[in-house]
């Protein structure tokens, strides 16, 4: 309903305080559709949708939504723990597998979430900032009619000339940086914005947040490789053990670099309750930026301490050790030679592998063209004895005293033309070897080897370095996602401690030659801070306006129907009853347990 009168188009007394009273640049929200037929429908939805209430609830469903990525294996993230979480479960793995429950992060409801959290957050920001924009542009609204309805109210009488009590109001008022404005006989004054700045700053801030993700989501990427020590990378497709990208971030985007892992620092705890702990992973390399090669940096890179190439970040994320070992066929000709990584299976690193040997030769014993393959463990600290039961196991994920176990296979050479994981023997069509009627297996120390049964040559285990596999990384969007964080918490932070309050300051020729000086606050919630500063600002005040003494009011009629006709001489302050939630001062009137202050007492013949 309107508050406008239709003849003479000047806004009823009501609009003006509700005016005075508000305290929030939010959009107001409609309770049902605005209009009739399909558009206002389509307009009560989006103020529906842009509203603060649902743009909770889509966070909350997005918190939600993001949960089964932490529980199920992702796509994304590791492909063979998806294959194996499948074969685990046959049954149910089709129908996450229908619910993209293994790429919950690129799904359409985890999208569409997402896309309506934009949405919301744009459509409430934008008006909202328009709003808050006008808020700061225009002066403080007018001091309402009847100043005794604000939930925190002073007054008193003086002699002083009512333009000099309300000039000097002013420049109090503007000296404890209250937006001040001097019209009409009053005093209209207002602060806290930086509450409303910090709310806006928060909602901002989220916004940024999801646009950083975003943006990370779809110009991101990322590889892995896996480098023995003495050994180089160059970050091209070929040389990366696997890669992810994005819809704007391919293998062609790749930045261009390489590095070379010189050595490999661990440190172990070797005393007390933690034995075994990891004290230090070091990785020293020296990298190369663009493609020329011989301009070497040197740097290391730790966990968590990534080194920045470029556009791309380099990360510390594995470690183990891999064996040097030789080969010799019957001939005495070496085959192969060289480290292999094994993958640590335990916190104590015992480590599994498999080293290939592809171009063997042929065997002594059917003269055919045989390849050949040892599969086994390597202990960094081996037990003194260990047999089937216990099996291999390393005591220390130190090399206090290495260990290499090993049996072979052999098999007709030629390539089956399937992909193998070069940490794992696929040995069907290959027979393991014995000798004295048991499975042929060694244990080797550094230095040391072992003639093969049948004539197939020789082993020896040379000794071992250490690798370290790195994460490769591009991701655009973080420094956007990590500033939004940071600002979301300092807006949360102001919108929470700042209070928005106004002060009206109103003096008033009365007939008997005196002034009537009205005071009244308002704050958004209840706090005793309006009635701290409007009790200073009455005594600063006194010493422009001093109160009259009880006798020097006598005379006046507190009957005569003017509200504002008080026989209040001095100073008082009445704490607030209540505030409605849209910020509407109810009617205010002293709590029945206040105490009034002595030093400041009330007039029993106020209105208060």
């Amino acid at each position: 309903m309107s508050n406008t009168d239709t003849d003479t188009g000047v806004s009823r007394p009501d609009e003006d305080e509700r005016t005075a009273e508000r305290l929030t640049s939010a959009p107001a929200e409609s309770d049902g559709p605005a209009g009739i037929g399909a558009f206002g429908w389509l307009r009560w939805t989006w103020r529906q949708l842009t509203s603060m209430r649902v743009a909770l609830i889509l966070l909350f469903l997005l918190s939600l939504a993001a949960v089964p990525g932490s529980l199920i294996p992702q796509n994304g993230q590791n492909a063979f723990k998806v294959q194996a979480w499948k074969a685990a479960h046959p049954t149910v793995a089709p129908v996450y597998q229908k619910l993209q429950l293994f790429d919950v992060y690129s799904s359409v409801w985890f999208s569409a979430i997402y896309i309506l959290l934009f949405v919301s957050l744009a459509g409430c920001i934008i008006p909202r900032t328009w709003q808050f924009v006008g808020v700061l542009r225009a002066q403080p609204p007018a001091a309402p009619r009847n100043l005794t309805r604000m939930p925190v109210y002073a007054a008193w009488r003086t002699d002083a000339d009512a333009v000099t009590v309300n000039a000097a109001a002013h420049r109090l008022l503007r000296g404890r940086r209250f937006r001040a404005n001097l019209a009409d006989g009053s005093v209209a004054s207002e602060k806290g914005y930086l509450r409303e700045v910090g709310n806006l700053l928060f909602h901002l801030s989220l916004f940024a947040l999801l646009a950083g993700f975003a943006w990370a989501s779809l110009a991101s990427g990322q590889g892995g490789k896996l480098v023995i020590e003495g050994q180089g990378y160059s970050n091209t497709m070929t040389q990366l053990d696997d890669f992810k990208g994005t819809a704007f971030y391919g293998s062609e985007d790749l930045d261009s670099f390489g590095f070379k892992l010189d050595n490999f620092t661990s440190r172990f705890q070797t005393s007390g309750d933690q034995v075994g702990s990891a004290r230090e992973f070091t990785a020293h390399i020296r990298y190369w930026k663009g493609s020329d090669d011989s301009k070497l940096t040197k740097g290391d890179i730790e966990v968590n301490h990534p080194l920045e190439i470029g556009d791309s970040k380099v990360f510390l994320i594995g470690h183990g050790y891999a064996p040097v070992v030789t080969v010799k066929n019957a001939k005495g000709e070496v085959v192969y030679s060289g480290p292999t990584a094994f993958l640590p299976q335990d916190s104590n690193l015992t480590s599994t592998g498999v080293i290939k040997v592809s171009d063997y030769g042929f065997s002594e014993k059917d003269d055919k063209k045989v390849k050949m393959a040892f599969q086994g463990f390597f202990l960094p600290t081996a037990p003194a004895n260990f047999d089937m039961s216990t099996g291999p196991r390393s005591l220390f994920p130190g090399d206090a005293d290495p260990l290499l176990v090993l049996n072979a296979y052999v098999g007709p050479a030629g390539d089956s033309g399937l992909p193998e994981n070069v940490y794992q023997l696929d040995s069907r069509g290959m027979t393991q070897l014995s000798q004295d009627g048991q499975i042929a297996k060694v244990k080797l120390k550094p230095g040391q080897g072992w003639t093969l049964p049948d004539n197939y040559g020789t082993v020896t285990f040379d000794g071992y370095k250490q690798w370290a596999s790195f994460n490769v990384s591009h991701r655009p969007g973080n420094a956007v996602a990590l500033t939004g964080a940071v600002c979301a918490i300092l807006g949360l932070i102001g919108s929470l401690f700042v209070q928005r309050r106004r002060i009206w300051v109103r003096a008033v020729a009365m007939p008997d030659g005196t002034t009537l000086v009205e005071l009244a606050g308002l704050a958004r919630s209840e706090s005793a801070k309006i009635a701290e500063e409007l009790g200073e600002l009455a005594v600063d005040l006194q010493d422009d306006a001093p109160a009259l003494d009880d006798t020097d009011a006598a005379g006046t009629d507190p009957d005569d129907g003017d509200p504002a006709d008080t026989d209040v001489v001095e100073p008082h302050v009445v704490e607030p009853d209540a505030v409605e939630p849209d910020g509407a001062a109810a009617e205010a009137g002293p709590a029945p347990d206040a105490t009034p202050d002595p030093a400041v007492p009330a007039d029993p013949h106020s209105k208060e």
